[in-house]
């Protein structure tokens, strides 16, 4: 297949940047948001409405916060914030300036904060190390549990959740895991999330499986018959993403630029650009309703 004919595949979608392989040590793990996640709706209203009852707590100190990923890491506002919930005094210094104090006095905040929630350290969703760092979900996770304990009242919109892509460096290149991180709890029946039919499928009718596969091969290989491919394996002619991208391209008219995807990818870091950007087209399209993990495994690229 010429190479040039893949310009009128697929359009230019919103690119997702995964973490270079560079800047994590081996064994590291970093996760992140997606694009996606952190302009859901839901996920930027809980961060008003914290906000909001972070800044009326502590008006009378005058102090404002306008975000809770920059401006909570130190330690200073969760002082100030927790000692006037539970109505004590903190014996942590009020100002610290080098990183050594700061997390000093996030820790002695942190300690007293999981005490009152009555929380042993392995069960907080949420670390010095985390906060310190500037997780926005540990401090989302923190805030919640926070408000829930001082403020029953508080009206946080329910069932928050946000998928989350996890990156591990492994001897073998990256590995990544996509989640769902559930912040806020089900109001609800109608907020429990849908059953996954082919979750089901394996269930309950586990003989049907390989027979709904040569269903899908079937109709993969209907829509890309006109580019010369043919798929025979699903398990493995998937894997790297580009087979995925150009089966969206047909049925949904888009059209990608090379340099926004790998056509030959020849590591894990880039078989993973692809998957995840395929996953992120279906997102945006609405086709993708639970959340799939884009973890890339060692596989033999199909040509």
């Amino acid at each position: 297949m010429e190479l040039e004919s893949l310009y009128d595949l697929l359009q230019l979608p919103k690119g997702v940047e995964p973490p270079a392989e560079e800047m994590l040590s081996q064994g590291g793990k970093k996760r992140y948001l997606p694009p996606t996640s952190r302009k859901d709706p839901k996920f930027e209203e809980l961060q008003k409405v914290l906000m909001g009852w972070i800044n009326t707590t502590l008006l009378p100190e005058h102090i404002v916060v306008r975000s809770l990923e920059e401006d909570m890491f130190d330690g200073l506002i969760l002082h100030h914030l927790f000692q006037r919930l539970a109505a004590l005094k903190l014996e942590a210094e009020d100002i610290a300036l080098t990183a050594a104090s700061q997390k000093h006095k996030l820790a002695v905040v942190l300690e007293a904060v999981n005490r009152s929630l009555q929380l042993e350290e392995r069960q907080a969703k949420w670390s010095v190390e985390t906060i310190f760092n500037k997780d926005l979900l540990s401090t989302l996770h923190l805030l919640v549990a926070l408000a829930k304990r001082f403020q029953p009242n508080l009206s946080l919109p329910t069932n928050v959740q946000v998928e989350v892509i996890t990156i591990e460096s492994t001897k073998s290149g990256l590995k990544s895991e996509k989640s769902v991180e559930q912040l806020t709890e089900y109001s609800t029946d109608k907020d429990q999330p849908p059953k996954d039919v082919f979750d089901e499928l394996f269930k309950l009718a586990p003989e049907k499986v390989n027979a709904v596969k040569e269903a899908i091969v079937n109709f993969v290989n209907q829509k890309l018959d006109r580019l010369g491919l043919s798929v025979q394996n699903l398990d493995t002619q998937f894997a790297d993403g580009v087979i995925l991208l150009l089966l969206i391209g047909q049925l949904e008219g888009f059209f990608l630029h090379l340099k926004e995807f790998y056509l030959t990818p020849n590591s894990p870091a880039e078989m993973l650009h692809n998957v995840t950007l395929a996953l992120e087209l279906l997102k945006d399209e609405g086709l993708l309703s639970c959340p799939v993990s884009p973890e890339v495994h060692r596989a033999n690229p199909s040509p």
